[in-house]
């Protein structure tokens, strides 16, 4: 059986300098996998040369054992693609839309409604098949556009940071629903976000400098890394008894009154538990996230043991 992606060699230079240099990697089964790397790692050039959208300078990517240059409309077929802004058209519905994807993934003209309800369906979007895309929020924006990158039900769906710039509810909701398209599809999807990957991936692919410098499972990444802060800010924030009540919350530190580094151990929900909390509660969570200066240390942690 063919590896669902093997990449062989790539490299990619923008005039004289290379954005990505001697990829090797190979994907042979459903999950979530995760791109991890700071702005300017490689990211977006990886996966833009991955579905189509930009010719590599050297080397080979194989989609399901279909060579992108020599067959690139049947390897096309495989895969979805969410870039980091959705493809939307906002004077269309949401139907509007999406039967126009289906089309151009070439579904059969009969099987096109099927295709549309059931991609509806499984991105919780049906109850807006008449709302005009530009009328929805950031979240249900996000979720047109993931409907688009399953509709033909690829192989692989490449998601381009999927959820940046949603709030914390849409957060979980983006969450969950990327999960279950895991279940039967490989996933790959790109982050700077390092909390973003945990919670997520069962896999992680980290690029630093346009080379791969880490390729294995999550728990073997914890084995070199764990993240153990994450930073809310909070309207309303409760005391630090309240937060401590969280399964898997250590310890609490108030920066300042809306803000507060909350410190943990074990589970990867975390942030979920965190959020979902926040809103039972009536904190009024405006933003979480793994601590930034923490990030930071730890791509120069695991490149350093790495290369060591």
């Amino acid at each position: 059986m063919s590896a669902i992606i093997k990449l062989e060699g790539l490299s990619h230079k923008y005039g004289s300098a290379w954005a990505i240099r001697d990829i090797n990697l190979e994907i042979d089964r459903t999950g979530v996998i995760g791109l991890l790397g700071a702005n300017g790692a490689g990211k977006s050039t990886t996966m833009n040369i991955l579905c189509g959208v930009l010719k590599q300078t050297e080397g080979r990517v194989y989609i399901q054992g279909l060579d992108t240059q020599k067959e690139p409309e049947q390897a096309r077929k495989q895969i979805g693609f969410l870039p980091q802004h959705p493809p939307l058209y906002l004077d269309l519905t949401v139907d509007e839309f999406l039967v126009y994807a289906a089309q151009l993934r070439r579904i059969e003209k009969a099987k096109v409604k099927a295709a549309v309800s059931e991609a509806k369906e499984r991105c919780g979007i049906a109850h807006f098949s008449n709302r005009l895309i530009r009328n929805l929020s950031g979240g249900y924006r996000q979720r047109v556009g993931i409907a688009q990158a399953i509709i033909h039900k690829p192989k692989l769906v490449v998601m381009d940071e999927p959820t940046n710039g949603l709030d914390p509810n849409q957060l979980i909701e983006a969450r969950k629903l990327i999960r279950d398209i895991g279940k039967d599809h490989t996933v790959l999807l790109s982050s700077h976000i390092l909390s973003e990957i945990h919670l997520l991936c069962r896999e992680v692919v980290m690029l630093e400098g346009g080379r791969i410098i880490f390729s294995d499972s999550m728990d073997a990444f914890n084995n070199y890394v764990r993240p153990h802060s994450i930073l809310m800010r909070l309207e309303n924030a409760p005391g630090a008894a309240d937060l401590l009540k969280i399964n898997g919350v250590t310890s609490v530190d108030f920066l300042n009154d809306k803000q507060v580094r909350v410190y943990f151990e074990g589970g990867e929900e975390i942030a979920e538990r965190l959020a979902a909390t926040s809103t039972q509660e009536g904190w009024q969570l405006r933003e979480i996230s793994l601590d930034k200066s923490l990030l930071d240390d730890i791509f120069k942690q695991l490149s350093n043991q790495i290369h060591a």
